[in-house]
C-alpha cells in the first residue's frame, strides 16, 4: 500500500522534543512516586487524549484524508509536548509514564507508512523524479527499507525496551556513536549486495544493519582476535557450514554477498530452532548455538533475560544482545533520538581503468569527491574485496565504486597532475634502519620488507589475507611471489616464506 508523499516526510522529532523535556524530571532521584494529585490526574488524561489522538491521525493517513491526519496529528503532539513540559512541577506526576506513551507510539506507528517516519529521509534530499539513484542499492523497493516483520511479527514488539536495551541506546548516540554514524555509510555503499539475501529470507534489514553495526561497523576485512572475519563476522568452521570457503586464495567471508546471505540462512536456521525467538537467536550467533540450545533445552519460549539463561551467558554476549537490537533500533527511529544519518547515494557503479592504479591510488586521486571528507579508501576496499589495495591494477581492469564517483574517476583519475601524485606516493622507497647489530640495511618498497625471510606454517583455518595481517608489512601479491603460489592459495601444512619486517 502507497501513501501520500506527505506522510514520507513525517517525524517524530516533535515528540523526541517533548520527550528531551522530561529528562530533568526522570533523572531528579530515585525516590518512589507519591500518589498521583488531581493536577496529575489532569495531566494524564491529556496524555490519553494525546495518545488516541496520534491513533486517529495514522487512521485518517490510511484512509487517505491527508489534511485532516496532519491536522489531527499536530494537535496530539502539540497536547502531549504541552502535559509533559508541566510533569516535572506537577506533584505526584510520574515521568515514566510519558515515556512508555512515546515507546507505545513508536511501535504503533512500525509498518503503517512505507518508508516509516524516520527513514523516510532517506530520499529526501532527492529532486521530485530524479533518476538519481535508480540502479543498485535504490533499484530494490523502496517500500523494502521500511519492512520490520519477522516471521509475521513486529519487530518493535521483539525488542523489550528494558534496561539492557535502554544502555545500549545511550552507548550508541553517545561512545558509539562515531561507529554507528561509519556502519550507517558503509552499509549504505554494500546495501545492494548485502540487503536482497535478507530479503530473501523474509528477515528485517534494521537486524542486519544491527548485527553489522556490533560486528565489524562496515568493515569488509575486519578480522577479530578469535579469528571470526568479514562484515559480519563468521568463525572459520561456521563459515564453511555455510559455504563459506576459501577459492582462489580468497576468504568468501570477506565476500559482502556471500556473508550476508551465509549470515541470513544462519539467522533462518536458528529462528526455526529457537521458535522464532529473536534474543536467543542473536545470543546464538554470539556464543554459539550449541551452547544456547543446551540452557533453553525444549522451553523455546523462555526469555534470554530469565535468570536461569541470563546468568550463564558470558558478559561478551549478555552486551551483545542488546547492542544489536539497540542499532536496528535507531536504524528504524533514528530522528526520534535527536540522531539523523546522513543522506547517501549507494547506487552501484564502476570504471575500466584507463591507466594502472591501485585502489590506494585512486583513493589519493579521488581526494573528497561527492563531498567524502573522510576519502574513498574504506570504500573502494569494500567494495573491491579481492584486490589487494597496494597493488596495481592493469589498464582494461574493472573497478567498482559508488555510481557517483563515475565523472570523478573519469575528470581526476585519468590526466593530469592527481594519478602522477598518487603514483609518486605509492612507489616511494623507505630505507630500513637495523634496530640490532645485522647485516647492511637495505632498501624496500613502501610496504617494509626486507630481503630476509623466515618461515610459517599454514595452519587449518588460515587464509592468506590473516597471515598478513599477523606480519603487517607485505602484500598478497609479494608473498605469492616469494612462495610460487597458484591463484594465492595456500593448504594446511604448507610451509610459507614470509619476509622479516622491522
Amino acid at each position: 500500500m502507497v501513501f501520500p508523499a506527505f506522510f514520507r516526510s513525517l517525524r517524530m522529532a516533535p515528540l523526541a522534543s517533548a520527550m528531551a523535556l522530561l529528562a530533568a524530571c526522570s533523572s531528579g532521584g530515585g525516590s518512589k512516586p507519591v500518589a498521583p494529585s488531581p493536577q496529575a490526574n489532569q495531566l494524564y488524561a491529556q496524555l490519553d487524549q494525546a495518545s488516541k489522538g496520534y491513533e486517529t491521525a495514522l487512521a485518517q493517513a490510511r484512509a487517505g484524508n491527508t489534511q485532516a491526519s496532519q491536522q489531527t496529528l499536530t494537535a496530539a503532539l502539540d497536547q502531549l509536548k504541552t502535559a509533559s513540559a508541566q510533569c516535572p512541577s506537577t506533584p505526584g506526576c510520574d515521568s515514566q509514564r510519558f515515556f512508555s506513551v512515546f515507546d507505545r507510539l513508536l511501535r504503533l506507528k512500525d509498518g503503517n507508512f512505507d518508508l516509516g517516519d524516520d527513514m523516510g529521509s532517506m530520499g529526501a534530499d532527492l529532486p521530485e523524479g530524479s533518476d538519481a539513484g535508480k540502479t543498485g542499492a535504490a533499484s530494490l523497493p523502496e517500500a523494502q527499507r521500511s519492512v520490520t516483520l519477522l516471521r509475521g511479527q513486529q519487530l518493535s514488539q521483539l525488542i523489550a525496551m528494558n534496561g539492557p536495551v535502554k544502555a545500549a541506546l545511550e552507548m550508541w548516540l553517545t561512545q558509539w556513536r562515531g561507529n554507528l554514524m561509519d556502519t550507517y555509510v558503509n552499509y549504505q555503499f554494500l546495501r545492494y549486495q548485502m540487503w536482497p539475501a535478507y530479503q530473501k529470507e523474509d528477515l528485517p534489514e534494521a537486524l542486519l544493519f544491527g548485527i553489522m553495526a556490533k560486528e565489524s561497523g562496515g568493515k569488509v576485512h575486519a578480522v577479530s582476535r578469535s579469528g571470526a572475519a568479514g562484515p559480519l563476522q563468521f568463525m572459520y568452521a561456521t563459515g564453511v557450514r555455510f559455504g563459506l570457503n576459501t577459492e582462489d586464495g580468497f576468504d568468501s567471508r570477506f565476500d559482502p554477498a556471500e556473508s550476508a546471505r551465509a549470515n541470513a540462512e544462519y539467522m533462518d536456521e536458528q529462528l526455526k530452532a529457537f521458535n522464532n525467538n529473536l534474543e536467543l537467536t542473536l545470543a546464538a550467533y554470539n556464543g554459539g548455538e550449541g551452547r544456547m540450545r543446551r540452557l533453553v533445552g525444549d522451553n523455546t519460549s523462555v526469555s534470554l533475560y530469565d535468570p536461569v539463561i541470563y546468568n550463564q551467558l558470558s558478559q561478551e554476549t549478555r552486551d551483545y544482545v542488546p547492542a544489536v537490537l539497540a542499532a536496528a533500533w535507531l536504524f528504524l527511529h533514528p530522528e526520534s533520538y535527536n540522531l539523523r544519518f546522513p543522506h547517501v547515494d549507494g547506487a552501484q557503479g564502476s570504471v575500466v581503468l584507463k591507466r594502472p592504479a591501485s585502489l590506494t591510488e585512486l583513493t589519493v586521486c579521488l581526494g573528497s569527491a561527492a563531498g567524502m571528507q573522510d576519502g574513498w579508501f574504506r570504500t573502494l576496499r569494500n567494495l573491491n574485496p579481492r584486490l589487494d589495495p597496494q597493488v596495481s591494477q592493469p589498464t582494461g581492469a574493472r573497478i567498482m565504486l559508488p555510481k557517483v564517483l563515475e565523472k570523478s574517476y573519469e575528470a581526476r583519475c585519468t590526466t593530469g597532475p592527481w594519478p602522477i601524485l598518487a603514483n609518486d606516493l605509492h612507489t616511494a622507497v623507505i630505507p630500513v634502519v637495523p634496530s640490532s647489530p645485522s647485516p647492511p640495511a637495505t632498501t624496500s618498497s613502501r610496504n617494509g620488507s626486507t630481503s630476509r625471510t623466515r618461515n610459517y606454517t599454514v595452519k587449518r583455518g588460515d587464509t592468506l589475507t590473516g597471515i598478513l595481517n599477523k606480519v603487517g608489512c607485505s602484500s598478497v601479491q609479494e608473498v605469492s611471489e616469494m612462495n610460487d603460489l597458484k591463484h594465492h592459495q595456500i593448504k594446511p601444512g604448507q610451509v610459507l616464506k614470509l619476509p622479516t619486517c622491522r
